[in-house]
């Protein structure tokens, strides 16, 4: 392997070793430097190994379990053994070609036992097959199998793209789950805030009625006392005579009025507080039977 050198000296460089033959028989190893030769005793330099890291790409097209032709790129990292260099200059022609034969055997032989998710998942057991064969193999070789890489597995271009699809359409199947389950959480906040609007717009309106009333009792109250003769009716009616204006005042000041007709008179203020007091008496009324009627059944029981 190599040429033969008939020189009475020659250097052999770093990371190399120089293969030294005595009448054409291997007689020792040259290691990195300077040596001399006597070329009249049959000595000479046969040929130069070197001894850095190699890389071969393999590219293996095979058959998986569930019938899907893939590619494989396999990239195997060796080196020259330097005790045992002689065997590597010696026994093989080609190692780059034994490598391939063998990584063809062994990828042909493993990927067809799996499915092409599993090859995807398990491309490292597929790896490490390789590294056990060719280690075991290419050791008697002289040559040490450093690293044993599954760089990339390509499916057919129809299965790729039916895979995408696949992909994509669980993807959106989990973003309809999603999008449903915000939109339900954002009907639920809505309801609980229109919920909670309510009950305190109704809480607002009974403190506000509350006040209007407790405003009332006040003014009856005080007016009755500092004008003496008069009474609570009169001077309810004197209040809902008071509110009756202010509601006409507000409703011509309105910036966007329109036109009412509305009964006005003394005599109509007057059928106005009758209306209200008779609401309220009847609404007082109809207070006291329906506890009349919760009394009676609670004595029935």
């Amino acid at each position: 392997m190599g040429n033969t050198y008939c020189v009475l000296f020659g250097c052999v460089e770093q990371a190399s070793v120089g293969v030294v033959e005595r009448w054409g028989r291997f007689e020792k190893l040259a290691q990195p430097g300077l040596h001399f030769f006597n070329p009249f005793a049959g000595q000479c330099l046969a040929g130069f190994l070197s001894t850095r890291i190699s890389s071969l790409d393999v590219r293996i097209e095979t058959k998986t379990k569930d019938n899907v032709f893939v590619q494989l790129l396999c990239s195997i990292q060796y080196r020259v053994i330097k005790e045992n260099a002689h065997d590597a200059f010696y026994e093989l022609q080609n190692p780059q070609e034994q490598i391939q034969a063998y990584v063809f055997d062994v990828v042909r032989a493993v990927v067809p036992r799996m499915n092409l998710d599993e090859l995807f998942e398990q491309k490292g057991e597929v790896a490490k097959a390789v590294s056990e064969e060719l280690e075991k193999v290419m050791g008697d070789y002289g040559y040490s199998i450093e690293h044993i890489l599954m760089v990339d597995i390509i499916p057919d271009a129809s299965v790729r793209s039916a895979m995408n699809e696949i992909n994509a359409a669980q993807r959106l199947q989990l973003a309809s789950v999603y999008k449903g389950e915000a939109e339900k959480v954002l009907l639920v906040k809505k309801a609980e805030a229109e919920a909670e609007a309510k009950y305190l717009g109704g809480v607002g309106v009974a403190r506000q009625r509350q006040a209007i009333t407790d405003g009332l009792r006040e003014n009856i109250l005080n007016f009755s006392h500092r004008v003496e003769g008069t009474s609570a009716k009169e001077v309810m009616d004197l209040i809902l005579i008071t509110q009756y204006f202010d509601t006409i005042k507000d409703l011509g000041n309105s910036s966007k009025n329109t036109t009412v007709f509305i009964p006005h008179g003394p005599g109509h203020v007057r059928d106005v507080s009758d209306q209200i007091r008779s609401g309220m008496m009847e609404a007082a009324s109809a207070q006291a039977a329906l506890t009349n009627d919760e009394v009676n059944i609670n004595l029935l029981h």
